[in-house]
């Protein structure tokens, strides 16, 4: 038995990383993570957990290495006595920087004089501090830090500290084999209850070092996870209504009808000390972005401490219309020229739902509740800040005219709420339905591009869409998609494409990349149908991607459930 954590030698990890790498299947992957975790059960360290998920900081960190491939390239000549140019044409031939890092390692020229075994302790500890390098000589420093472990690594262990530094660790472990791993470890039975209690306690924290810590006391520690405010916490999602009546039906009468806002989703979190903080869909942390919302909620929200669920619009300054996402996408991932944006790009937030008040979470109470909760602590503001638009019926005729208000009003449709449900954070929840027009539209992630011929040599021409299949926790495939321009005002070109897929690519194979799946676009489709071509075993047919979603994370994308509704009820329709 490991006791302690950070006397675990690395090269023990990368094995590890070997054996998730070679097993495809799910259940085999959870099983040879739980055998891990039981060596690690007892450590006081267990940051580790991070570097399982190719990380060394929780999920809704932002930190980030800042690492390119050349700086790589530097680190492993330095480390190597390999030259730079020796290097690049390996990796221009392997494809993959990090088995580079094994084959120069494992032959390395220089001697070994200063080097030392590998702990998981060290190599957390230097790229922890990569992100906080800054100023002059930050190349330099970071440059250090890399080579002294690459210095002491054996060929395996250079190959998983690349991968790790490129965020590229290839062991096909997702977050829902970690909770497994979990679950397996620390409790006698794998029972809906244990599974939940972990999913549950990583949604409110979305760190599993401290979920694994917490599963390691017990179930009743796992279900006394608490909320923090300024922690960024996963939104719940909705699922698909295809009428008013099919909507009343799945959550009851009367309903809650509220506006489905065209825009992102923000998650607004002040803490007892009375900092703010904005946190996106993804988990990203905006607050630097918006200032303006930072402004509005000092003004306009009453309360000491609170979390709340939001949605962000953009709108014309001039004729005080609605604008559509895309036109104010860029807000989200612009770091600079803030206030020039504030005044180009405005946006009125609405508040639909409040998680946390004054130190207490509301994630058990009824949404009536919470939502007349809202009302009392915001000072509404239209084109500021705002109680979303809201309508309490059990009639159909009220709720259609609801939503053509909606429409008219230049939003995407309505949300549709149970009166008693709770909110569930990370989950689609059948309290909480969407309706809008758009039934072929689909939010979905690339996992693939093909390289252009002619104008386009150099260039993505065509890339695959993947939906998410919520039971393995894996991408489909589920059609491929062309066509895009040359030069588009919203960053929607071939060659914008290809500038944000080139650093995500995981492998090539003749004109075939494969990218890490993390770009998610919407797609408008003309019909699905059933398909051997993709593994998801459906096609669509006709995709065209109409804009970006930097506000969605990769799992936030149209489920393979969703997809196999989609097409049923495609199906119905052309028999009655």
């Amino acid at each position: 038995m490991i006791q302690r954590g950070d006397k675990m030698e690395y090269i023990k990890l990368c094995e590890i990383y070997e054996d998730l790498e070679k097993n495809s299947s799910r259940l085999k992957k959870a099983e040879i993570l739980s055998e891990f975790l039981q060596k690690i059960k007892h450590s006081k360290n267990k940051d580790i957990i991070y570097l399982i998920q190719g990380k060394v900081f929780p999920d809704y960190s932002e930190k980030e290495f800042g690492i390119s491939e050349q700086l790589c390239i530097k680190a492993l000549a330095k480390s190597s006595g390999v030259s730079p140019k020796e290097i690049t044409q390996k990796w221009k031939k392997l494809g993959d920087l990090g088995k580079v890092a094994e084959e120069v390692m494992t032959k390395k020229k220089q001697g070994t004089l200063f080097s030392h075994k590998l702990t998981t302790d060290k190599v957390l500890k230097n790229l922890q501090r990569l992100p906080d390098l800054v100023g002059r000589g930050t190349v330099d420093k970071k440059l250090s830090l890399i080579s002294e472990l690459l210095t002491s690594a054996s060929g395996i262990e250079a190959k998983y500290i690349i991968r790790t530094l490129l965020g590229q660790l290839r062991i096909g472990v997702a977050s829902g084999t970690i909770r497994d791993s979990i679950v397996e470890t620390c409790f006698k039975e794998k029972t809906k209850e244990n599974i939940f209690a972990v999913q549950d306690s990583y949604d409110k924290i979305t760190d599993f070092a401290l979920v694994f810590e917490k599963a390691c006391k017990g179930i009743k520690e796992l279900q006394s996870t608490a909320l923090v405010p300024g922690n960024p916490l996963k939104a719940m999602l909705a699922l698909k209504a295809e009428s008013v009546e099919d909507a009343f039906k799945k959550v009851g009468k009367p309903a809650i009808f509220e506006y489905k806002y065209d825009g992102f989703r923000m998650m607004i979190n002040k803490n007892k000390k009375g900092e703010i903080k904005i946190f996106t869909r993804r988990l990203d942390n905006v607050t630097n972005q918006f200032p303006d919302v930072v402004k509005y909620v000092k003004e306009h929200v009453k309360a000491k401490s609170f979390i709340l669920d939001s949605e962000a619009v953009g709108y014309d300054r001039k004729t005080k219309k609605y604008k559509p996402f895309q036109d104010i996408s860029q807000r989200i991932r612009r770091k600079h020229h803030i206030e020039e944006l504030v005044k180009k790009l405005p946006i009125e937030v609405n508040v639909f739902d409040i998680l946390y008040y004054e130190g207490k979470a509301l994630l058990n109470e009824p949404f009536e509740k919470r939502t007349k909760l809202l009302r009392k602590i915001i000072k509404n503001r239209k084109y500021h800040l705002k109680t979303a638009h809201q309508l309490i019926t059990s009639d159909v005729k009220k709720a259609e005219k609801f939503y053509k208000e909606a429409l008219d009003d230049n939003q995407e449709g309505v949300m549709i709420k149970n009166m008693e449900s709770e909110y569930r954070p990370g989950s689609r929840v059948g309290h909480m339905l969407k309706l809008k027009p758009a039934e072929n539209e689909l939010d979905l992630v690339i996992t693939a591009a093909e390289y252009g011929k002619g104008k386009r040599v150099g260039a993505f021409a065509s890339f695959t869409l993947s939906c998410y299949d919520e039971k393995s926790k894996t991408f489909k495939e589920i059609g491929k998609s062309s066509g895009l321009k040359e030069k588009s005002e919203l960053g929607l070109s071939f060659t914008e494409l290809t500038k944000k897929l080139k650093p995500l690519i995981i492998k090539e194979h003749g004109r075939i990349a494969q990218i890490k799946p993390k770009i998610v676009v919407t797609i408008l489709y003309q019909n699905i149908q059933r398909s051997p071509t993709y593994n998801s075993g459906f096609g669509l047919r006709f995709p065209r991607i109409i804009q970006l979603r930097p506000d969605r994370h990769a799992q936030d994308a149209a489920t393979l459930k969703e997809v196999v509704d989609d097409y049923k009820r495609h199906e119905l329709k052309i028999h009655y």
